[in-house]
């Protein structure tokens, strides 16, 4: 198939494209040319995705089978997109995130559950309610993902990498509350492959997909499994539990999770698409560290720990 992807030089898109390119697809890559391709030799058409009329000039004149849309925040972004395409794709496949769900006491999340109309992922409801309308009145074939964390090498967000800089520095580890929130963590690998899978595949079309591991785990877990993955004792990790609501952090991040219990259901995922995770916690956050983390040399890296100061000389 001729493949357009959104980004691809970047967290998601770099084992999206190496997948997509070893099946033996024809991918084309739509970014601001600052990142090399993932792959070399790849097409890649140089433009701002948030500009519309760029879009138009540079895209309307393209012809492709299927279209990743990795990077749209929000509906700004990919309602000029779909609007050059919707008559002329086979498939749209829709990044979103499982945060849009509703805080709820009915754990995991369902695909069906209720959205939250508030949340800081407003632009990716506005772009799946839009996506649904399209779809409604011309048939426009998408399927959307709700991924949890995503964590694995060149992670751009501080996930597994917080706790490896304190666990590497043998630094206490702040933990908001007790510790036993439950989240969920699903490797960029494993992600990928379910866009891949979704590609071309029939049942998926009109069809959200929440995609992650298909295990959960704690907050306390998470640090002791990022111990072992960095050859360190989990038994001599030193926790500080905290209020949050102690302390004024500004608008700096103190800990990179949300607190509250926050899981979903993969069932879908692995029924419709023929997909299953390849990587448990542990294997998958070796593959950070080993891959990424020391590579970089961040453990030598100028780190801010001064939420954590407030916190543990409190």
């Amino acid at each position: 198939m001729k493949i357009l992807v959104m980004g691809g030089t970047r967290f998601i898109g770099v084992p999206l494209v190496k997948l997509l390119v070893s099946q033996g697809h024809e991918v084309t890559l739509f970014n601001r040319g600052k990142k090399p391709s993932p792959v070399a030799g790849l097409r890649t058409i140089i433009g701002d995705r948030t500009d519309s009329q760029q879009l138009q000039d540079k895209l309307s004149g393209e012809s492709f089978d299927a279209i990743f849309d990795n990077n749209g925040r929000e509906l700004s972004d990919t309602q000029p997109l779909v609007e050059i395409f919707r008559d002329r794709i086979q498939h749209f496949v829709y990044m979103s995130s499982a945060g849009v769900y509703l805080n709820s006491d009915i754990l995991p999340y369902h695909e069906s559950d209720a959205i939250d109309p508030k949340s800081r992922h407003k632009g990716k409801l506005d772009t799946e309610a839009y996506l649904q309308q399209v779809r409604a009145e011309s048939g426009f074939p998408y399927s959307s993902i709700r991924p949890t964390y995503i964590y694995g090498p060149r992670n751009y967000n501080d996930v597994e990498a917080w706790f490896f800089d304190r666990i590497v520095r043998d630094r206490p580890i702040p933990i908001p509350g007790n510790g036993k929130f439950i989240t969920q963590l699903g490797h960029v690998d494993d992600l990928a492959a379910a866009m891949a899978a979704i590609l071309g595949n029939q049942k998926a079309i009109g069809e959200i997909y929440n995609v992650s591991d298909t295990r959960y785990v704690t907050f306390i877990g998470l640090a002791q499994q990022c111990a072992i993955a960095a050859g360190k004792n989990p038994s001599q990790l030193n926790f500080v539990y905290y209020n949050p609501k102690d302390y004024d952090f500004g608008k700096k991040k103190a800990f990179p999770f949300r607190l509250q219990h926050f899981f979903a259901s993969v069932n879908k995922a692995q029924q419709d698409l023929n997909w299953n995770p390849k990587y448990d916690l542990l294997s998958g956050l070796k593959t950070s560290f080993e891959q990424d983390y020391l590579p970089s040399n961040r453990q030598q890296a100028d780190i801010d720990f001064s939420t954590d100061e407030q916190i543990t000389q409190s």
